[in-house]
C-alpha cells in the first residue's frame, strides 16, 4: 500500500475520511481478497438450496453447539479435531466453507486456517450460525428442522435475499 494521502480538503471536517480511501486498484484488490476468503449466509443458503453447492459446509463448533442446532447438510468437525479427522471426512478436491457461532467468535476462522494448512481450499461463512438463524434460514435439531422469525436488522422480512 502507499503512504496515507493527507491532502484531502475535507480531512478536518469528515471523521470518516481522517484516513483517506485507498486507490481504486488497492480497493479492488482488498475487496476481491475478502470475497475470496469469505461467503455470507445468504449466498451459502442459496448455494445449498440449489442442490449442488460445490462445497462442503463444516460446522466447527463443539458437540453442545451441534446438538443445540445446526445448518442442515453441514458436516460436524470441531476445530480441535480437524488435524485428526479432516482427511476421513472431507475430499481435498472439494472446497470447504466453515462456520461457528457468529461474528464474535473466531472458531470458523481458526477452522479455516487449520484446513488451509492441511491443503484444503476454504472460505469462512461470515456471521456464523447466529446470522443464519437471524435471517430465518432452517436449523436442524434432534426434534427436526425449525425456522425462526427473520430479524429485521439483518434481512428483509418476506424475502429470500437482501437484494444486494
Amino acid at each position: 500500500m502507499t503512504d496515507i494521502d493527507t491532502s484531502l480538503t475535507d480531512i478536518d471536517t469528515s471523521p470518516a475520511l481522517r484516513v483517506p480511501p485507498a486507490s481504486p486498484a488497492e480497493a479492488a484488490a482488498f475487496f476481491t481478497a475478502r470475497l475470496t476468503f469469505q461467503a455470507d449466509v445468504s449466498d451459502v443458503h442459496a448455494s445449498l438450496e440449489s442442490g449442488d453447492p460445490g462445497f462442503v459446509l463444516v460446522d466447527s463448533r463443539g458437540v453442545e453447539g451441534w446438538e443445540q442446532g445446526r445448518i442442515p447438510g453441514a458436516v460436524h468437525l470441531p476445530g480441535a479435531e480437524i488435524p485428526a479427522r479432516a482427511a476421513g471426512l472431507l475430499d481435498p478436491s472439494v472446497p470447504v466453507i466453515t462456520y461457528c457461532w457468529g461474528p464474535g467468535c473466531d472458531g470458523a476462522t481458526r477452522a479455516a486456517l487449520a484446513l488451509a494448512r492441511l491443503g484444503y481450499r476454504v472460505k469462512e461463512m461470515i456471521g456464523g450460525i447466529e446470522y443464519w438463524i437471524r435471517e430465518g434460514f432452517p436449523v436442524e435439531t434432534a426434534a427436526g428442522v425449525e425456522r425462526h422469525a427473520v430479524d429485521r436488522l439483518t434481512a428483509p422480512v418476506g424475502s429470500v435475499a437482501c437484494g444486494c
